[in-house]
């Protein structure tokens, strides 16, 4: 039996998901249809394109942007929340409590909400041999992106994290507000400095700003240095991974992530585990 999944988002023609679950299809041996969905960016339109897709029998959907914080409200009303998506403040893999259903729970009060960004992330450091477990890490940018890794960093054991960012406030309030969301991140050592304040060395240096899709650079200090240096962006030459790499460090963008948060999503829907490392190679070969 076919099982039916969407990835959702605006704009979505852009989105590599279907060829990756595909591919992790294949791998595993089930049949799947994996589809995009684009969806008009305000919560109702989102909400009745979940309805519709669920009520048609769909098992799981990705979540992209704009969508993140509005899937992560509709599994907040009910409490359908994993850890890491709490922490997150937001869901980028969604599934329904089956047994709601069953009972007559209307499918927007029965949806689970995860976010697998950041164990992507770490997965995939962690597959090309970096160390995390007593590393000292430096995390640029205070956004989204960044929010959704620090649980799972500090989770893999990291000793101590500097978060970076342009504008030191905002920095400072993410630590406030993970803090008191989480005891893990409450416990860990965090310091706070402005990017151009960023200096010394470092484990490992983590980009977690989209700077690099632009023309522009990081203001990053000369006293600032990596063993190794990941962006979380993919795609294109990283002016952020250049730097580091004409400076000795080992260098990653962030394709493995996105390879590495999919095969989580599709564990959570069917069970299966994905071979990642092969995965990786096939999808980076065609």
């Amino acid at each position: 039996m076919t099982q039916h999944f969407i990835v959702i988002g605006n704009p979505i023609a852009h989105s590599k998901s279907p060829e990756i679950h595909t591919l992790f299809a294949a791998q595993t041996g089930i049949e799947i249809s994996y589809q995009r969905q684009y969806c008009p960016d305000d919560a109702a339109s989102f909400t009745a394109v979940l309805e519709a897709f669920f009520q048609g029998g769909g098992v799981g959907a990705n979540v992209t942007v704009p969508f993140k914080q509005i899937a992560y409200d509709c599994c907040a009303a009910c409490g359908g929340l994993s850890e890491h998506a709490k922490v997150a403040g937001a869901v980028n893999t969604l599934l329904l409590n089956k047994a709601l259903v069953k009972s007559g729970v209307p499918i927007t009060e029965a949806l689970y909400g995860d976010n697998t960004d950041g164990q992507g992330l770490v997965n995939h450091i962690l597959s090309l041999g970096w160390p995390l477990n007593g590393a000292r890490v430096a995390l640029i940018g205070a956004g989204g992106a960044a929010r959704g890794v620090i649980l799972p960093l500090i989770e893999a054991g990291i000793a101590h994290l500097t978060i970076a960012n342009r504008t030191l406030s905002k920095a400072t309030e993410l630590v406030i507000e993970l803090s008191a969301a989480s005891t893990t991140i409450h416990e860990q050592q965090i310091e706070t400095c402005r990017t151009t304040e960023l200096n010394g060395q470092f484990d490992i240096i983590i980009n977690a700003t989209s700077i690099g899709l632009s023309a522009d650079t990081l203001p990053l200090s000369d006293t600032l240095n990596g063993d190794y240096a990941y962006d979380m962006m993919y795609g294109r030459t990283l002016p952020f991974l250049q730097h580091f790499s004409a400076r000795g460090a080992q260098i990653s963008d962030g394709y493995g992530m996105l390879i590495g948060q999919a095969a989580l999503s599709f564990e959570r829907w069917t069970g299966h585990t994905i071979d990642v490392a092969q995965a990786t190679e096939t999808l980076h070969n065609r």
